[in-house]
C-alpha cells in the first residue's frame, strides 16, 4: 500500500463531512428534484426512504467495514477479507466504473459552473427563453468540455492534496456552506404564495402510484445514486479510518445527512416551482431551464440563483472528490507512484472519457445508443445497472461471503439483535430487491 499506509482522517467529524458530501452532490438536488418529478413526489419519497433505511444504509455500513478491516483500496480490501474466493473483481468493477461516472458526472458539473457564472456576470439574465439558451449551450462542441475541464482540475487540485489537506480540508469549508445555502433556499421558497402545494406534492401520497413498479425502479436508483453506493466510496474511504469509530453510528450520520440535504432540496424547488404554476415533472432540465426562468421571476432571484447554482457546483466537487479518489488509492498501490503523479494522470484520463458525454449534443449527436444520446446512456447505464450492480455484490460478500462471525464483528455490531437484522437485509431484503428492480429494466 505505498503511499497509501500512512494516510488517515484527522478527525471523526471531517471523516463524516467528506463522507457526507460524497454522497450529497447533484444526485441530491438537480437528479433527486427531477426524478421526484417524474415519479409523483410522495410515492417516491417514500419508496426512497425505504429504499435508504433497508437497503442503503446497510451497505453504507459493509462498505466502511470492509474498507476499515483492510486499510486499503477497493480491491486490496476485498482480496484482504477472503484471499481464496475472486470477491476482489467486485472492486475491480468499482475502479474501473468510476472512470464511466466521474467522466459522466463531470459534464453535469460543468453546466453547473457555467449557470453559476453566468448568473454572477449577469449573462444569463440577457435571454426571456431558457430552453434556447440551454439548448444553444449544450450543441456547442467546444464551450461545454472547456467547463468539464474546469471541474476537473479543481477536483485533481484537492485529491492530489491528499485526505487530510485536500479531501478533509475541503470537504471541512464546503459542507457547512451548502448546507446554509441549501436550508436559506428552503425557507425562502417555503414563504411563497402556493408553497404548499408543493409540500402536498412532497408529502401527500397518490396511493396509486404506488402500483406502479417504475416508480420503485426510479427509487433504488435514486438511492445508489444519491448515496454512491456501489462505487467503493465509503469503502475507500473507509480504508482511511482508524478503529475506535463506531461504524453503525457513523454510517446513519452520513446516511440521515444526505436524506435530509436531498429533503431540503425538495423544499427548496417544488414550493417555488408550483407558486409559479410550473411543471415539477420537466425531466432533467428541470434546474437548467425552469428554474432560471423561476428566478427570473422571483423576488431577489437573480441573488438565488447565484446561491443555487452555486450549491450545485459544491455539491458537484465533493462527490468528484470522492469518486476520483476510489481509482487513486488503486493506483498508487497498484504503481508506487506518487499521488499528484497518479491523480492527474487519472484527471485526465477521466476527463478524456467524459468528453464524448458532453459533445453528445453537438457533434456526435447521431451517436446515440438505442433511443438515448451518450450522457442519457451514461446516466441510464450507471443508474440502473452498474451501481445496483457493485451494491448486490457488496452485499452479498457482507451477507454471505465474508462469515458471518467476521462481518458482526469488523462492523461494530458484535452479536447484538440489530447486527443479526443488517445481516438479513444485507442476505435477502437487498439483493432480492434490487434484482427485482435489475430485471425490471429494459436496456434499451
Amino acid at each position: 500500500m505505498a503511499g497509501q499506509e500512512h494516510e488517515q482522517w484527522a478527525s471523526r467529524v471531517g471523516f463524516l463531512l467528506a463522507a457526507i458530501g460524497s454522497a450529497a452532490g447533484l444526485g441530491n438536488i438537480w437528479r433527486f428534484s427531477y426524478v421526484a418529478g417524474e415519479n409523483g413526489g410522495a410515492p417516491f419519497l417514500i419508496i426512497y426512504a425505504l429504499c435508504i433505511l433497508f437497503i442503503g444504509l446497510p451497505i453504507v455500513i459493509a462498505e466502511i467495514s470492509i474498507g476499515r478491516n483492510a486499510r486499503g483500496d477497493a480491491v486490496l480490501a476485498f482480496r484482504h477479507a477472503r484471499p481464496d474466493r475472486a470477491w476482489y473483481l467486485t472492486g475491480g468493477m468499482a475502479v474501473i466504473g468510476c472512470f464511466f461516472i466521474l467522466g459522466f458526472y463531470g459534464v453535469i458539473a460543468g453546466w453547473s459552473l457555467k449557470y453559476f457564472v453566468s448568473a454572477l456576470s449577469g449573462h444569463l439574465w440577457i435571454t426571456d427563453n431558457y430552453s434556447t439558451y440551454f439548448s444553444g449551450y449544450i450543441a456547442q462542441p467546444i464551450e461545454p468540455v472547456i467547463w468539464q475541464a474546469i471541474m476537473m482540475a479543481l477536483t485533481v487540485i484537492v485529491v492530489a492534496g491528499g485526505i487530510q489537506k485536500g479531501i478533509e480540508a475541503a470537504n471541512r469549508f464546503l459542507m457547512p456552506v451548502l448546507g446554509l445555502i441549501l436550508v436559506f433556499l428552503a425557507g425562502y421558497s417555503l414563504t411563497l404564495d402556493g408553497a404548499s402545494q408543493g409540500l402536498a406534492f412532497l408529502f401527500a401520497p397518490d396511493w396509486s402510484a404506488f402500483t406502479r413498479p417504475s416508480v420503485y425502479i426510479a427509487a433504488i436508483g435514486q438511492a445508489f445514486f444519491s448515496l454512491g453506493i456501489g462505487m467503493a466510496i465509503f469503502l475507500t474511504y473507509g480504508g482511511y479510518l482508524a478503529r475506535g469509530h463506531s461504524i453503525p453510528r457513523a454510517a446513519a450520520i452520513i446516511v440521515a445527512g444526505d436524506t435530509l440535504l436531498a429533503l431540503c432540496a425538495g423544499l427548496a424547488i417544488f414550493p417555488a416551482v408550483f407558486s409559479f404554476g410550473l411543471n415539477p415533472a420537466e425531466g432533467p432540465e428541470l434546474a437548467f431551464i425552469t428554474l432560471p426562468g423561476l428566478f427570473q421571476l422571483m423576488p431577489a432571484g437573480k441573488w438565488l440563483a447565484i446561491l443555487f447554482f452555486g450549491l450545485l457546483v459544491g455539491a458537484a466537487l465533493t462527490s468528484m472528490f470522492s469518486i476520483l479518489e476510489v481509482p487513486v488509492a488503486y493506483f498508487i498501490r497498484r504503481t508506487g507512484l506518487s499521488r499528484r503523479t497518479v491523480t492527474v494522470a487519472l484527471g485526465i484520463i477521466i476527463f478524456s472519457v467524459g468528453v464524448p458525454a458532453s459533445l453528445g449534443y453537438s457533434v456526435l449527436k447521431s451517436a446515440s445508443i438505442g433511443s438515448r444520446n451518450i450522457l442519457e446512456f451514461y446516466d441510464y447505464a450507471i443508474s440502473n445497472f452498474l451501481l445496483p450492480l457493485g451494491g448486490i455484490a457488496t452485499a452479498l460478500f457482507t451477507g454471505w461471503g465474508w462469515g458471518k462471525a467476521k462481518a458482526l464483528e469488523e462492523s461494530d455490531f458484535h452479536d447484538s439483535t440489530i447486527g443479526k437484522i443488517w445481516l438479513f437485509c444485507l442476505r435477502f431484503i437487498g439483493p432480492i430487491f434490487i434484482a427485482l428492480a435489475f430485471f425490471s429494466v429494459s436496456f434499451f
